[in-house]
């Protein structure tokens, strides 16, 4: 009899012991966590509780590497800390999920819409803090983490918008080191016109990776699989959004923006202890927004690195011999509306949308035509370049941030307009430089001079033309 009890004591603690261990990653309506007490995810790798920085004394809710509890990549209440330690995470009796103060006030919720009786909220494995309905275990989420970003974006997560439910994610920096409010640099997806992601420091665009194309953003190269990460993006009627998945499930991935204004991958070895950074946004002098002013292009192998469009001058010599091409170029022979015609420009980060407009169903030729019917159309470009492509760009102001970028299968070109002559200029120029391609580096030497000596012939010969 005695060894029955003992038996019977042995399976109620085993599963005491049993539910206890799963239902470490899952808060009840009848629990909370207060102080030290936690959410662990099931393989170990996050954790949820309080936490605070510095000396402020101000307490928040937050997600963390287990292994890493110093690097925090979600924030619950950004803006509205707790001043002491005596906050308590429920969920409320409607199905909330909800941060209280020492004053049993209300400072932070998931703020659901519709009264959820029986609610959960589970920290899931992704790193993902989910409020679901008790018994359902599908992803149909009353709510998620994920949907409110902090300033990490971990595998799973979207930057972007449901166009059909209005939700925005996207990517803020913590103010200071010890401060996770809300700082001024943020990194979102722009859709106007066409999608492209905009770092920017206050309303000060810092970087941006140039207009979605239709296979690749104009001013990064393809999205494709490397052993880090997958890269997706996703752009259609419901949903425009960016996110990665991993490469390599030994590496510990994550993507984050700096209070400094940088936007940078991280990437972690399996039992290192040091994180790597893989990529980081401003990666090189060019990367920098509107760095070669108006109508200038930035050429990574050149000395120095700006360059006027063909066509255009410096607006202001002086600065420009100094290396500030913050005014950038303007025309050195103005445009007749009447006459004229395109300079294509290859591998090209296409200008910002800044004066523009977008036809997506309109072919390239009848871009051209309509470009050249508006005086005030200064250059055209396909928007979608699969296939044949197709749709049209058209830009009426200055083209700002510009660079040329290495050749790919997926090769973006820009048309701008020039004055006859300078397209008489320049198809001279083109049939001297074929001429003596292979000659050596004295007739090359004797092209430039050439060149050099008869410019204002060629120019009268092209203006007479």
């Amino acid at each position: 009899m005695e060894s029955f009890f003992a038996i019977l004591i042995h399976i109620l603690l085993l599963s005491f012991l049993v539910e206890f261990c799963s239902a470490a990653d899952t808060l009840t309506s009848n629990a909370s966590i207060t102080g030290k007490e936690t959410l662990i995810s099931s393989g170990q790798s996050f954790e949820l509780g309080f936490f605070t920085r510095g000396n402020l004394g101000k307490w928040y809710v937050g997600i963390w590497y287990k292994k890493f509890p110093e690097i925090v990549v979600w924030v619950a209440n950004r803006e509205s800390p707790i001043m002491n330690s005596s906050g308590v995470l429920t969920v409320s009796s409607d199905g909330d999920l909800i941060l209280l103060n020492g004053m049993r006030g209300v400072v932070w919720s998931s703020n659901t819409s519709g009264r959820v009786q029986g609610s959960v909220a589970q920290l899931l494995e992704s790193g993902n803090l989910v409020l679901r309905r008790k018994d359902d275990n599908s992803e149909r989420y009353l709510w998620q983490s994920f949907d409110f970003p902090s300033d990490t974006l971990l595998p799973g997560m979207k930057m972007g918008r449901n166009l059909s439910t209005g939700v925005n994610r996207y990517l803020t920096s913590w103010k200071d080191d010890n401060d996770p409010s809300p700082g001024d640099v943020t990194f979102r997806t722009d859709n106007i016109g066409m999608p492209q992601l905009v770092l920017r420091k206050g309303s000060e665009k810092i970087y941006r990776t140039g207009v979605w194309n239709g296979v690749r953003f104009s001013g990064t190269g393809p999205l494709s699989v490397n052993p880090v990460f997958i890269p997706i993006f996703v752009y259609d009627n419901e949903n425009l959004y960016y996110m990665y998945k991993l490469g390599d499930r030994s590496l510990v991935n994550r993507f984050m923006v700096t209070q400094s204004g940088l936007a940078k991958r991280l990437v972690l070895n399996e039992g290192e202890s040091s994180w790597n950074i893989f990529y980081t946004s401003q990666d090189d002098q060019c990367d920098e927004y509107g760095v070669c002013g108006g109508n200038g292009i930035c050429k990574l192998g050149n000395t120095p690195i700006c360059k006027c469009l063909y066509g255009y001058v410096p607006k202001f010599q002086r600065e420009w011999d100094v290396h500030n091409w913050s005014n950038g170029c303007v025309r050195r022979i103005p445009l007749d509306c009447q006459q004229g015609g395109y300079l294509k420009v290859s591998n090209v980060k296409l200008p910002d949308l800044l004066e523009y407009s977008l036809n997506k169903s309109m072919s390239i030729s009848e871009c051209e035509s309509e470009c050249f019917k508006n005086c005030y159309c200064l250059a055209y470009a396909y928007s979608d370049i699969r296939g044949n492509g197709s749709g049209c760009f058209m830009w009426f102001g200055n083209l700002i941030d510009v660079r040329e970028m290495p050749q790919t299968d997926s090769q973006q070109d820009i048309y701008i307009r020039m004055p006859a002559s300078e397209l008489c200029m320049n198809k001279i120029k083109l049939m001297i430089n074929q001429r003596y391609y292979i000659q050596t580096i004295r007739r090359r030497q004797d092209v430039c001079l050439f060149l050099s000596y008869h410019r204002y012939f060629l120019e009268f010969s092209c203006l007479a033309s």
